[in-house]
């Protein structure tokens, strides 16, 4: 057995943390195991960003009927509810929540849209499965490796389906240069350079501030720290701080180490090392670094992360991409399309090959959840959670190389890292405020 069989197989062990916090009757987390209706009826957390994106791109199946939407910022979610009349929906059959779990009990809702900052995946999937719903969850799923391992466990558990939003699974070029890459045309592959280059970010250095109206602010941070209120640290601008999420490399980095991983038919690596800092904007509040170079040791060959904020372009002059480097030919994949740059003086000549993308990878991605709430044929998810859970984790060693300062090895037989204390430091985000991680 792979390491990667290993690891996915032993987290329905895992008992970590306290119990769930219930406020739900015993018998409302019963696990529906009958195909739903026709219909089904969704809702959807957190609805500023993604979550409102995936919400319109599942609305477009046949048979989907929206039932309710949450959100903690009634701005927000006053907005939504504005625009539903664009929808065709009738708003006053769309029940409205600020606490997620009033939400779940309703004994009418089949799914589940999550699109909450990284730090409320893990709690919000985990009681969405428990309440006997299916889950569609943006990603990148958890805020730290032990929580990637709770939601696989939970998905396990309660025999859920759940569908990580990396829609990128969905399109086909992505998968026809998987295709060609297994045809072993371009020799062997000893490198891949993942990249993205974000550009500039509108992140000054605010004061803190009032609470703005309409916001539960408590309930927004959940099993963050208590802080006072900076714009900065909400909605998107989130993603920049390590209480919430894990910057770049993991915003993106899910989307693109997951390719290069499939690509390489690789588990998780042997050493991991990082180098990197704020180093473009010296004001900037921004906690995770605006440029990080990480370096992933496989068996047989190396697989590198790139990427700076307030640089646009990258490698091949593309904001972000995936290149597999051949002895015969390079293979460059980006969301625009795929080509094979051959290598001169190969005496094994690779024809030039190029696809661009013709297709809405979101839109084929939620269509392929809602064709498994249906059947019920896990398999044929695009991006089930274990899959998901194993970019992430490759995403988080990348992080915990730079924040700790150390060069990682990882124990296969452990499933966590050889060094004792960088354990006890990142491979679980603390939880505050009264909540505790999932226990399945």
């Amino acid at each position: 057995m792979n390491a990667r069989r290993k690891f996915l197989t032993q987290v329905s062990a895992l008992t970590a943390g306290a119990a769930l916090s219930s406020s739900f009757g015993n018998n409302a987390f019963a696990i529906l195991k009958n195909k739903p209706s026709d219909q089904i009826n969704v809702g959807a957390i957190g609805i500023k960003g993604m979550g409102w994106a995936d919400l319109r791109a599942t609305l477009k199946m046949p048979g989907v009927k929206l039932t309710a939407l949450c959100d903690v910022d009634k701005n927000v979610l006053d907005q939504r509810m504005g625009e539903l009349e664009k929808l065709n929906i009738d708003a006053r059959k769309v029940k409205t929540f600020g606490d997620h779990r009033k939400m779940l009990e309703m004994k009418n809702l089949d799914a589940v849209i999550i699109g909450t900052p990284d730090h409320w995946h893990c709690l919000q999937m985990a009681e969405a499965c428990q309440a006997g719903k299916d889950v569609y969850v943006e990603k990148p799923v958890g805020n730290s490796i032990e929580e990637c391992r709770i939601m696989t466990a939970a998905q396990k558990k309660y025999g859920r389906v759940v569908q990580a939003g990396q829609w990128q699974r969905s399109q086909q070029h992505f998968q026809d240069a998987m295709d060609f890459i297994a045809t072993g045309k371009l020799g062997n592959i000893r490198t891949v350079k993942t990249w993205c280059y974000a550009g500039k970010q509108d992140i000054a250095p605010p004061a803190d501030s009032p609470v703005p109206a309409g916001v539960d602010y408590e309930r927004w941070l959940g099993p963050a720290p208590m802080r006072p209120f900076n714009r900065n640290r909400f909605h998107y601008s989130f993603r920049w701080f390590w209480d919430y999420a894990g910057g770049l490399m993991t915003d993106w980095g899910v989307h693109l180490l997951d390719y290069a991983l499939l690509g390489m038919k690789a588990d998780l690596p042997k050493t991991i090392s990082a180098a990197g800092g704020n180093f473009g904007d010296a004001s900037s509040p921004m906690e995770t670094p605006d440029t990080l170079c990480a370096l992933y040791e496989f068996e047989k060959f190396n697989l590198i992360w790139e990427h700076a904020i307030g640089v646009s372009k990258g490698l091949f002059n593309k904001h972000h991409g995936i290149a597999f480097i051949g002895n015969n030919g390079t293979l460059e994949l980006d969301r625009e399309g795929w080509e094979v740059i051959e290598e001169g003086g190969s005496q094994n000549k690779v024809a030039m090959e190029r696809q661009k993308s013709v297709d809405d990878g979101l839109d084929k991605h939620t269509e392929n959840f809602v064709n498994v709430i249906r059947s019920r044929k896990m398999e044929e998810l695009k991006c089930p959670i274990d899959a998901a859970s194993h970019v992430a984790t490759v995403c988080q060693m990348g992080n915990i190389a730079l924040r700790s300062g150390n060069k990682l090895y990882w124990d296969k037989a452990t499933h966590k890292f050889s060094d004792a204390a960088v354990n006890a430091k990142y491979f679980a985000a603390p939880y505050h405020n009264g909540y505790v991680l999932p226990k399945v």
